[in-house]
């Protein structure tokens, strides 16, 4: 008899599931903290558990991590795991850790469960945790510099696999770091997938890291990050509001539709106005634009003005400079340090607040727009993807 993984269900969810065994709902509140603030995986171990219960899970029921095909530990302390999905399918998260004055841990390339984080300096203090999710396999949207999309689409996560690389991420590394206190604090749906192309699986992924049975976050540390599918914004706000980043990395509509092919299902106009009204139900009080700095395609002065005139006024937010990771399917070019604080500069002095993202992974190839993993392509991406060169934006 196949049995049902845990990992699937949000805790209303959950509580179904124990009514259909004929449990009370009160036993759901207490499974679920053991599965995810215990990382309990053995129903034998979850002593206030009525014997009944555990009896009926035991056939019916299990808890269980994705498989790692790989695990590697960047020289700043970021670690890129990939995860088999099957059919020959396979999706990386990763976990960026922001350290105090003592500085990242030295951490050998897949090390052991219950590893001491901790350098020769002392131990490691642990500021911020961010754990960067997936949530297909593969990727639809095919934007033009991101490694995920010229690989192509599978399939979509199930709820189990999206909870299962914080599930496995935050217990394995409250092991190497010998502590019972949270490890991870901030979730990004950032992996690889367009989430709201995921609609129905990743909702209840999310109220799991909100439930505080569960992993106990704020909506303000969880962000959903989109290329701007319109209806599901609308849909999320009304849901499960949490942050939204949304990848816009051009300023006009002929640029965008190049860039991130959406733009042309749901052009910027449409897209603002959805932000505008997400921003009624939002944790935060901005919606955070995310903007791949690519060399002489969006990276002018006079682009950065068309986005001042595009935003000011307009949508209360916060731009975040990407620097593109380069790859050699893409034919884009990272924009030079100069050209990015130039850019910046032009939006700041335009009282938009700009922040360059610092690149963390990347010797790991777990930097933003880097992860690929191991995708079975339906969509035949690299016949899809070989187009004309991007038009280029006019030098200062």
């Amino acid at each position: 008899m196949d049995t049902v993984n845990l990992l699937g269900f949000d805790l209303p969810g959950l509580a179904a599931y124990c009514e259909q065994l004929g449990e009370k709902k009160f036993r759901a509140t207490q499974l679920f903290r053991w599965v995810h603030q215990k990382g309990a995986s053995d129903f034998a171990q979850m002593s206030d558990l009525a014997k009944s219960l555990r009896e009926k899970l035991q056939g019916r029921a299990h808890i269980s991590a994705l498989p790692v095909i790989s695990e590697h530990v960047s020289a700043d302390g970021t670690i890129k795991w990939l995860f088999d999905v099957g059919a020959g399918n396979a999706v990386e998260a990763v976990f960026i850790p922001e350290f105090g004055d003592a500085g990242p841990p030295q951490v050998a390339a897949a090390p052991p469960r219950g590893a001491v984080a901790a350098g020769g300096q002392g131990p490691t203090v642990l500021d911020r945790g961010t754990l960067c999710v997936s949530s297909q396999a593969g990727c639809a949207v095919g934007c033009r510099f991101c490694s995920t999309g010229h690989q192509g689409f599978s399939r979509n996560l199930t709820t189990a696999e999206i909870t299962a690389q914080l599930w496995f991420a935050e217990h394995s590394l409250r092991q190497r770091l010998k502590t019972d206190e949270r490890v991870i604090s901030n979730v990004v749906m950032m992996g690889m997938g367009e989430p709201l192309q995921n609609y129905d699986q990743l909702v209840p992924a999310l109220r799991t890291m909100l439930d505080d049975h569960g992993y106990g976050l704020s909506r303000r540390r969880v962000t959903v990050s989109t290329s701007g599918v319109v209806p599901m914004i609308d849909r999320l706000r009304e849901d499960c509001p949490v942050a939204l980043a949304v990848s816009l990395h051009a300023p006009t509509d002929p640029l965008r539709d190049q860039l991130v092919p959406l733009n042309r299902k749901y052009p910027i106009a449409e897209l603002l106005d959805a932000c505008n009204r997400y921003l009624d139900k939002a944790p935060r009080d901005f919606i955070t634009f995310e903007y791949c700095m690519l060399q002489e395609v969006n990276d002018s002065p006079e682009q950065a003005r068309e986005l001042v005139r595009l935003l000011k006024g307009r949508v209360p937010c916060k731009l975040n400079l990407i620097p593109f990771n380069p790859f050699p399917a893409s034919g884009l070019i990272r924009s030079t340090n100069a050209r990015v604080q130039a850019f910046a500069e032009v939006l700041i002095q335009a009282g938009i607040v700009t922040t360059v993202r610092k690149t963390r992974g990347d010797d790991i190839d777990a930097a933003c727009g880097q992860l690929a993993g191991e995708v079975q392509d339906r969509t035949r991406a690299h016949i899809r993807m070989v187009r004309a060169p991007v038009s280029v934006a006019k030098s200062p």
